[in-house]
Order: C-alpha cells, then structure tokens, then sequence
C-alpha cells in the first residue's frame, strides 16, 4: 500500500516537472475578471432599459383595461353597471385610473388614464376621447 501511495506521488512530481504548470497565471486571471467585467458594464443598462419598457406596457395595458371596462359599463343596459364602478373593478392596487370626463355618458367621450400611485408620471391613456399622446415616460 505504501509503495502504491509512493508511485503516485512520484508520477505527480514527474508530470509538474514536465509542464512547469501548476495553476491559472496571474494573467489569465485578470483577463478573465475584465472580460467578467466587459459583460456585466453591458448587461445593466440593457436590464434597466427592460424594467422600464415593462413598467410602462403595465401602465398602458392598465389604461387599456379600464378603458374597456368603462365603454363596456356605458354600452350595458343594467343599471347597476356604472363607469365609476367599472373603473373601480379595473383598476389595480398598483395603479391610479382616472376617467376624461369624470362619468362619461358616451363611448367616444372615455378616456381612461393610468399613473403609477399618485405620480404625476410616467403615465399612459386609452379610449377613444382621448386626445394627444399615448403614453408620456421620464423614469
């Protein structure tokens, strides 16, 4: 056993003679931390550019939403169904929905208008009474 455990470590000695290499160099090390780095400069502006192309498809899909809602509301013959109580079941904790004008009584009069709680923006709009832009986006 012992000259089993002998030879192996004779054989290791003969093969780190042979190369002369034990590890990684200091170079390729350092060539492998700056290449690390390279990518990581490139990745976070790309996922910043994505949460903020995200947030604010929410926001308009959020207009969108109680932009239907509404129309549907004042298209529905049951009394119950209301803009206001519309708008409130379309909208969402995470978002502040308004309505242009405030109780519309025509379908071409909606316009609905998402903000990010309380924020004046980013914000987004749907419906059809809605003049101007789409969407307004400052992150």
């Amino acid at each position: 056993m012992r000259t089993f455990k002998n030879y192996i470590d004779a054989a290791k000695r003969r093969k780190l003679e042979e190369t002369g290499e034990e590890g990684f160099s200091l170079i390729e090390l350092i060539i492998v931390v700056v290449i690390l780095g390279i990518l990581v400069a490139v990745a976070i502006p790309v996922f910043g550019n994505i949460q903020a192309t995200a947030q604010q498809n929410a926001l308009s899909a959020a207009a969108a939403n109680a932009a239907t809602a509404v129309a549907a509301s004042i298209g529905d013959s049951d009394a119950t169904s209301t803009p206001t109580t519309a708008l409130a079941n379309a909208s969402s904790g995470e978002f502040v929905v308004t309505l242009t004008p405030a109780a519309p009584t025509l379908i071409d009069d909606v316009c609905a208008r998402a903000t990010p709680d309380g924020a004046t923006t980013p914000w987004a709009q749907s419906g059809p009474g809605c003049t101007g832009a789409a969407h307004s986006w400052t992150p």
